[in-house]
Formats: structure tokens, C-alpha cells, sequence
């Protein structure tokens, strides 16, 4: 259904009405995910709905903004896996379930590409397939409520919709992490970590939907400034991410290898061995969680975050596309294990994983099944294929620009490298100072550079003046 007003919805769907809604306000164009009994869980008939209706608004000129948001506790959960694993387990409805992930990962896709200004409202539950929404959007909100996550090593899956894409290109090992434990982060930290380019209270929600539909002529720029007047600082109590300080360092010292293998044997070691009793606590528990998950999956997982680095998007859409093929065909029959046992019986146990053991899943056999058996070449897993419209596009929107600096920018700041930076030397005042410039006064950047000097840097004080120039750890 199609509506049109001079306002921003406000009223809450019925829940009988159709999975996806659509909204016209001034020249916003929204979709609205309403599935939530399902916890607005994609289904094949919510993306063959939503596609066609994105694409119009991509190609026309009444839309000049596009806003994404879900009705209820979530944006969305994820992707309805149960029917596609019931679909993969009979080979006459096998290319269903295959077809779904190439319907998902091409709308993924386009949403990344979008050519006008794109606004994700990650205001709730936001996993799996609601990430691929979102995450590349180039304004992405968080809220108080938002938990956000790729769980799928939990289900004997692997994180796709492009996440071996963007967790292999955030801060340190973070990405990694968050791949291979499946663990929640929730609220501003799903901002601080750059997965939303702002956090805004859940309240302020609609009266900025409205400032930004009110807007005549809305720019990048225009739409930014709105919602930064919307967003909120930390407060002096609120609770801080746990990745700080020397647990931060542990992460990414633990994650950082390439074989699940030695970071089992990283975080055993830290469990054991850490001078801070909480970083021992937190390395043991994340090894037990790790335990629990697929082997199979995790090794999966690492292999496609560490390709996916030195991918496009597209490249690393289609590799997952390809993983995709293998998991549904039977290659790694944890998928199906794991859907049955954590969705379907809720059991607590841990699934009975087929290797069973890390030691039991060999690297060659992953290689081979889940990155070489499958591709459009072969013949035997669909291509990710843009529309045509977007055939000849070389360079989507940098998911980037608006949200908090990266450790990587920071970094170049210090060092000189920054094409903005003027010298070689810096103080914390001057680092504080130039990206308070170049972000405008962002809330946040503060907090994240003062983190980050204080994990990475030192400060060490000029002989012959009175200044400590920051200075990055080697």
C-alpha cells in the first residue's frame, strides 16, 4: 500500500496489513518493515515487495530522500531462516532458499547504492538481514533501544548481507569479534564503534523524521546538521562499552590472527596469564562462548572476514552468495542443526555440530566447499547482479563520512599523514581541535579520540617548550 500527506506518518500499523508499508511526505519516501510478530524478520514476499518500490524511488525525482525504519521492538531481526532451511532441506525447494539470499544480497545492495540521500532508523532489534539494510546507509541512527548483532555462527551459519565487507574494515578486531562470538552491542556503543553514523534518543525520533521531510531542497549536508542538533552526548552516568582500556587491547590482540586456532589459544592464554583479573574473566568467557558455536562456522566466518578486506562490496556480496549456495546444498550441515535446535526446539545445549570439534574441521575441506565449489563461473550459484541503473556505478557513498573518525584517521592525524594535517607534531589540544572542525562539533568525536589516545599513544614532553606532543604507540 502507498499513502501521501503533507506529515510524517505517526499512527501504528495493524497488524493484518502488508509486511512492508509504504509513506510519501514532501519528498521523503519511507519504508516501513511490519512484520512483528515475526520481529520484522525478512521473508521472500517482504524483499519482492520492497524492491521494485526502492527502485522506483532511486530512479524518479518526487523522492529525494529515502528513509528505512521498522515497526515495534525491531527494525528488523534478521532474515526468516527457518523457512529457508526448510526450504534447502528438500532439493526440489532448494533454489528458494538459494534464490532468497540472492533476492537479500542484491537488495543489499542497491541500498548501499541508493543515489540520493538514505536514512536507516535502527531504532530496536537490528541483526543479520536488518544489518544489510542498514549498514551501509548514509545516515545511520541508533537509539537507547538498538541491539544490534551478527549472529550466525550461533546457527551454524556465516555472517553475510555484505558483513565481510564492513566488520573487516572497522577499528582493530572489533569486526572479528563480533563475527565470530555473535555477542550483542546495544545503544550508543553501536554508534561509537561506527556501525551508526549517529545515536539519538528514541523520543526524538518523529520530530526529526519531520524536520528532514519539511525540508525543500535536502542535502547531505542539510539532513546531517538535523540530525546532530537531534542527537544526544553521554551522559555522566551512562554506561560505557566495555571495548575500552586494557580490554580493548585484549580483543584486539586475541583476534587479530587468522586461524581460529590460535585465537582460542590467544584468549586461553589471556584467561590464564593477564595481570587484570577482568580481562582474565573476559577472555575465559568468550572462550566458552566460542565453544558453543559451530566449528565449522567460525572457521567459515574468519576466512570471509579476512578476504572480504581487500573486496568491493559487490565481490564480497558475491562470495557470501557463494558461501550461501554451499550451506543450503548440504556442505556444511550445521545450518540446518543449528536453525532446529536454537529457533525451532530453543534448546540450550549446545548443538550437536557435525565436525564436532575445532580440530575435526580441516582448512583445506572449507576452502574447497565454501570458497571454491560454488560461483556463477561454475555454473552452480546465482550472480549478484546491480540493476541496470546502477551497472556503471564504480564508487558507492562512503558509509563513513558521518559517523564518528575512524582509529585508522585518528592515527594519520597524529602522524602527519592526513591530507588536512599540517605537521608532524601535534598536541592533544591541536588533534581535539582539528577534528572538532572537521566533524562540526560532532557529539562523540571527543569521547572516541581521548579513547583511543589513551589506548594507542603517548604523550611526551617537548624539551624546549611547554607542550606534550601525542604520539602513536609502535
Amino acid at each position: 500500500m502507498s499513502t501521501s500527506s503533507s506529515a510524517p506518518k505517526s499512527r501504528v500499523p495493524a497488524p493484518d496489513e502488508s509486511p512492508v508499508l509504504f509513506e510519501s511526505s514532501g519528498s521523503v519516501r519511507t519504508y516501513v518493515l511490519n512484520r512483528t510478530h515475526k520481529l520484522n524478520a525478512l521473508n521472500e514476499p517482504m524483499l519482492n515487495t520492497l524492491r521494485p518500490q526502492v527502485e522506483e524511488w532511486c530512479q524518479g525525482k518526487l523522492a529525494k530522500v529515502i528513509v528505512g525504519r521498522g515497526v515495534g521492538r525491531a527494525f528488523c531481526a534478521g532474515g526468516d531462516v527457518e523457512s529457508v532451511v526448510h526450504d534447502a532441506s528438500d532439493p526440489e525447494t532448494r533454489p528458494r532458499a538459494i534464490d532468497f539470499f540472492h533476492r537479500e544480497f542484491e537488495m543489499d545492495y542497491i541500498l548501499a547504492a541508493v543515489p540520493k540521500p538514505y536514512v536507516a532508523v535502527m531504532d530496536g532489534i537490528t541483526m543479520g538481514g536488518g544489518v544489510g539494510l542498514s549498514i551501509n546507509a548514509r545516515f545511520r541512527i541508533a537509539t537507547e533501544k538498538t541491539m544490534f548483532a551478527m549472529p550466525e555462527t550461533k546457527i551454524g551459519y556465516c555472517p553475510d548481507v555484505g558483513a565481510s565487507y564492513f566488520l573487516s574494515r572497522l577499528d582493530g578486531e572489533i569486526g572479528t569479534y563480533l563475527a565470530l562470538t555473535g555477542d550483542v552491542i546495544t545503544g550508543r556503543t553501536v554508534f561509537e564503534y561506527g556501525f551508526a553514523t549517529h545515536y539519538v534518543p528514541s523520543r526524538r525520533i518523529p520530530a526529526l523524521l519531520e524536520r528532514i521531510a519539511a525540508l525543500e531542497e535536502p542535502t547531505d549536508k542539510n539532513i546531517n546538521d538535523i540530525i546532530e542538533q537531534e542527537s544526544a552526548s553521554r551522559e555522566p552516568d551512562e554506561v560505557s562499552s566495555s571495548f575500552v582500556g586494557a580490554t580493548r587491547v585484549a580483543l584486539d590482540s586475541a583476534f587479530k590472527h587468522n586461524t581460529v586456532e590460535e585465537i582460542f589459544a590467544n584468549l586461553a592464554e589471556i584467561s590464564s596469564t593477564h595481570a587484570d583479573e577482568a580481562v582474565r574473566q573476559w577472555a575465559a568467557r568468550n572462550l566458552q562462548s566460542l565453544e558453543l558455536r559451530s566449528p565449522t562456522s567460525l572457521k567459515v566466518a574468519l576466512q570471509a572476514i579476512r578476504r572480504g578486506k581487500d573486496m568491493s562490496l559487490l565481490e564480497a556480496l558475491q562470495m557470501e552468495m557463494n558461501i550461501a549456495t554451499a550451506f543450503c546444498s548440504g556442505d556444511g550441515p550445521d545450518f540446518k542443526t543449528g536453525v532446529t535446535a536454537v529457533l525451532v526446539e530453543k534448546s540450550k545445549d549446545r548443538p550437536l555440530w557435525s565436525p564436532p570439534e575445532l580440530k575435526d574441521v580441516q582448512d583445506k575441506d572449507i576452502l574447497e566447499k565454501f570458497f571454491s565449489r560454488y560461483s556463477p563461473e561454475a555454473g552452480n550459484a546465482p550472480a549478484i547482479t546491480p540493476p541496470p541503473y546502477l551497472s556503471k556505478v564504480t564508487e558507492l557513498p562512503d558509509p563513513m563520512k558521518f559517523a564518528l573518525p575512524t582509529e585508522a584517521e585518528i592515527r594519520s592525524m597524529v602522524d602527519g599523514s592526513h591530507r588536512n594535517s599540517g605537521a608532524t607534531t601535534i598536541t592533544l589540544d591541536e588533534l581535539l581541535a582539528m577534528f572538532d572542525r572537521m566533524r562540526g562539533s560532532k557529539a562523540g568525536v571527543r569521547e572516541k579520540i581521548l579513547e583511543v589516545v589513551d589506548r594507542k599513544c603517548v604523550q611526551e614532553q617537548d624539551k624546549h617548550m611547554d607542550k606534550k606532543w601525542v604520539q602513536w604507540r609502535h
